[in-house]
């Protein structure tokens, strides 16, 4: 069983930043491929940035150049750097391990941890 556990959420103002932590089971970050997503209270969980097993980066439009995932494969954790912080980034982040099967892919989702940005 995948268990990931997030932390580093918290309130913080707008312009300033924060550092998302999540710790997966031992080995996972080398074998899955891993992400942040986000969701707002009404809103869909939306990706925010993944970082694939071998270390390839994707991130959504709007936190290119704010936002940065990394991950440190000995300590099986992965981290979302978050610069510029805006009202808008406001969730809560749910940090993502997804095994990509041969006929589907296997999902595994942390509890989530919340960060407001207030204005």
């Amino acid at each position: 069983q995948v268990q990931l556990v997030e932390s580093g959420g918290g309130l913080v103002h707008s312009g300033g930043s924060l550092r998302l932590s999540c710790t997966a089971s031992a080995g996972i970050t080398s074998i899955y491929d891993m992400g942040w997503y986000r969701q707002a209270p009404g809103q869909q969980r939306d990706m925010v940035a993944t970082i694939s097993s071998n270390g390839n980066t994707n991130y959504a439009d709007s936190v290119k150049g704010r936002f940065t995932i990394s991950k440190d494969n000995a300590k099986s954790a992965v981290y979302l750097q978050m610069n510029t912080l805006r009202p808008e980034d406001a969730a809560v982040y749910f940090c993502n391990a997804r095994y990509l099967g041969r006929f589907m892919n296997y999902d595994y989702w942390g509890q989530g941890t919340q960060v407001t940005v207030s204005s």
